[in-house]
């Protein structure tokens, strides 16, 4: 049983090896559990943002413990590491004794070790004595003796304790580590790499912002070479605001991502990347975003800044609105167009306007309704998405088409509207764009239907082979018809 044994105890038992000590936070856990209360936190109340600053001038001892309180993480979704997990297991099996040292708070240690059901004794924070360092050194050389223990980290921090350890063990060691202990086994993992931080940042979500050119494409405008460069620099900045927002999201989904049969292979939920890397990208994307929108103009900027607060009120409280959320995910798609027409002073004409609304709501539905279908596949008749039961999908996929279909019907009342006429030498070639969009809307929604659509409706447009076409053939009805 955990916690039954004391160090005396375990130094004085006729063990064949010395214990074997194990770190927590990125040796036994991929992730810093740290970082994982603090936003398991601020999920439950974002109000306690306020208070951390104030409880980190009592120390990180307290700190950590104050964080730990209020919070339960669930360590069936920890990204654990296994390989290391099998080796400690078997090493027990032989009689070894398996020790818990970390810097993370006794809380959460307790929380981790309950999963586990693995280690004969555990050492951590108390609210008091941050154990990392030379401190976890002192504590395990007084416990166990100089030389008297092996320890198995990954990162600087741990020298020190491997200064007074027999052996060591290196876990995806994140730098070149020279340990003072003879290396008795080192556990590689998958290195990071660029694909992986480029991943966080979804550069390929960054097709949607591709909308911000929308009001120069129906002005019939894109040649003025003034207006394109303000247009491009605005692509640019909603690229940033929106990379500062996925990661904002994905710190804020931890749970729900690890839980998803897909979205647990997003490099935060997997533990690929440090979380400590989104706290700093976050505001650092935010200011290039801004620098480049107050490029454009002061109008934009605000545009832009109210894009950013939307996305943000989004990620913490909306999302879980059932029909609201799906209302502001549409609203944000046409923030990129009324943006694009801010950024270049061409005003939008409410057949546009009209045409995007009903669009963008029947893909903001698309994709809780995708969530739905995916998600059935793993829990069942119990499947859930953000606030949507499984029961709901019928619903969502009837509202969806509908909205869809509207959509088409608002582009056939522009097309016959004197608006089109004037714009349009050949207008009568424009009526083949309304069976066009029937079928890639009918095509998206069945797609879903069928459980395959497993990204953003307008990312998927941009990789899906029969959207393409779709997209070609009636961007070639657009141009004949001028």
């Amino acid at each position: 049983m955990e916690q039954t044994l004391t160090a005396a105890s375990i130094q004085s038992a006729p063990a064949r090896q010395p214990p074997l000590v194990v770190d927590l936070d990125g040796t036994l856990v991929k992730s810093d559990l740290l970082l994982e209360s603090i936003l398991a936190l601020l999920r439950k109340q974002p109000l306690y943002a306020f208070l951390l600053p104030i409880w980190m001038l009592r120390g990180i001892a307290w700190f950590k413990q104050a964080v730990s309180r209020r919070v339960v993480l669930d360590p069936g979704l920890l990204p654990w590491r296994n390989d290391l997990i099998d080796y400690l297991r078997e090493q027990r099996a032989e009689g070894r004794s398996i020790i818990l040292a970390t810097a993370s708070d006794e809380c959460i240690a307790r929380q981790v070790a309950g999963r586990l059901q693995l280690f004969d004794l555990i050492l951590a924070s108390d609210g008091v004595m941050n154990l990392a360092g030379r401190n976890k050194r002192n504590r395990l050389v007084s416990a166990f003796g100089e030389k008297g223990f092996d320890y198995a980290g990954n990162s600087r921090r741990d020298l020190a304790v491997w200064s007074s350890a027999r052996r060591a063990i290196l876990v995806n060691p994140n730098v070149a580590l020279k340990p003072d202990a003879l290396v008795d086994r080192v556990f590689e993992g998958r290195r990071k790499g660029l694909r992986d931080y480029l991943r966080a940042l979804r550069l390929r979500n960054w097709a949607k912002n591709l909308l911000v050119f929308v009001p120069l494409l129906a002005a019939h405008r894109v040649q003025e070479t003034g207006l394109l460069e303000k247009a491009g620099i605005a692509f640019l900045a909603f690229g940033f605001c929106a990379s500062a927002g996925y990661l904002l999201n994905d710190l804020i989904d931890l749970d729900a991502d690890r839980h998803h049969p897909e979205k647990r292979f997003r490099p935060f939920a997997a533990g690929r990347l440090p979380l400590a890397w989104a706290f700093v990208m976050i505001p650092v994307l935010f200011c290039l975003a801004c620098m480049l929108g107050a490029l454009v103009s002061p109008g934009f900027l605000g545009a832009l800044l109210f894009y950013f607060a939307l996305s943000l009120t989004y990620s913490l409280y909306l999302k879980k609105i059932v029909i609201l959320d799906v209302l502001v995910l549409a609203g944000l798609h046409s923030a990129r167009i009324l943006a694009g027409s801010v950024a270049v002073g061409i005003g939008l004409s409410h057949s546009l306007l009209a045409f995007s609304t009903f669009l963008f709501f029947s893909l903001a539905l698309v994709k809780r309704y995708s969530e739905l279908v995916v998600m059935r596949q793993v829990d069942g008749v119990s499947a859930h998405a953000r606030a949507y039961e499984i029961g709901d999908a019928e619903l969502l996929s009837a509202m969806g088409t509908a909205s869809g279909y509207l959509a088409v019907l608002v582009l056939a009342l522009y097309i016959a509207s004197d608006t089109a006429h004037v714009l349009y030498e050949q207008r009568n070639l424009l009526w083949f764009l309304c069976p066009l969009m029937f079928y890639w809307i009918s095509h998206v929604w069945l797609t879903a239907h069928r459980g395959k659509m497993r990204d953003d409706p307008l990312v998927f447009a941009a990789c899906d082979r029969t959207s393409r076409i779709l997209m070609l053939l009636m961007l070639a009805t657009a141009i004949l018809a001028q």
